[in-house]
């Protein structure tokens, strides 16, 4: 008796789901010889048809995770047509997902993939931010979706983060008068540059706070109003050379700013942008 079969799986994404049950499955009963073909991205009913009149040559099952419900008929039909058996690996749970959440699925190929290559932006995004915070190396300035400016204090790192689990890849670069703006900054398209300015008394309150918290004295020329002042004046006069937009953090959370800052990036450059 001819113990081998061909075991063929179809997909309307990658397919590696329905390869590694067709192998758990198969693994359980040692054939003398199997294969495990995978069609990845069957988009239309002729790709379906192609394979059964393939499988039909062999001993052979076909197991499919289709979401689209258009083509998991086709399968269904041509199974019965050429009398191999078809197994439908996803829509059992998706079933008994809609009966228990109480709405339909999507039926959209593909959405894992999707989601992870979402992950793995997001991974670089907060790399590039790490990689790229407070002036470290200029050349981010060239790379980056979003470039923040403005004097120490004023959330550009916390915002730089928030901004970067959003996909976008931001370098922000403190402004001081007795380093020189970097000639990159002049150079980057002015639409992804954004200033931001706080209130000095509230800059004041944070970088006493700040310097508690290293176990410096609070009375410091960098707490002091006349230094958070001068700064100011100096990261304004950089902003206007550079025509950028500017926020003011005083009284606003990161998550407001970060809105504030995505509402701009989806006016010059489109909704597409933003997942």
């Amino acid at each position: 008796m001819d113990k081998s079969i061909t075991i063929y799986v179809l997909s309307d994404s990658i397919g590696e789901t329905g390869e590694q049950v067709a192998r758990a499955a198969v693994s359980q009963f040692n054939p003398e010889k199997y294969e495990v073909r995978r069609f990845p991205y069957i988009t239309v009913e002729e790709q379906i048809r192609e394979v059964f009149e393939e499988a039909k040559e062999e001993r052979s099952i076909v197991i499919y995770t289709i979401v689209i419900e258009k083509l998991r008929n086709f399968v269904i039909k041509m199974g019965k047509e050429y009398n191999i058996p078809v197994i439908d690996l996803m829509t059992p749970t998706l079933d008994a997902l809609e009966e228990v959440l109480g709405y339909e699925p999507k039926r959209e190929s593909g959405l894992i993939r999707k989601l992870d290559e979402k992950y793995f932006r997001k991974v670089e995004a907060v790399e590039f931010a790490v990689k790229y915070d407070d002036g470290k190396d200029t050349r981010g300035i060239k790379k980056a979706d979003i470039v923040l400016v403005g004097v120490s204090r004023t959330s550009k790192t916390p915002l730089s983060m928030y901004l970067a689990h959003k996909h976008f890849k931001v370098a922000n670069v403190p402004l001081v008068p007795e380093v020189p703006a970097p000639n990159e900054l002049f150079e980057k398209d002015v639409k992804r540059v954004f200033g931001l300015i706080a209130n000095p008394f509230k800059l004041n309150e944070i970088r006493q706070e700040r310097l508690k918290s290293l176990g410096l004295n609070n009375n410091a020329n960098y707490a002091s109003i006349e230094r958070i002042n001068l700064e100011l004046e100096y990261s304004k006069k950089i902003m206007e050379k550079l025509n950028c937009t500017v926020i003011d953090v005083s009284n606003k959370a990161v998550e407001e700013t970060a809105g504030i800052v995505i509402d701009y990036m989806k006016k010059n450059f489109g909704e597409e942008m933003i997942d």
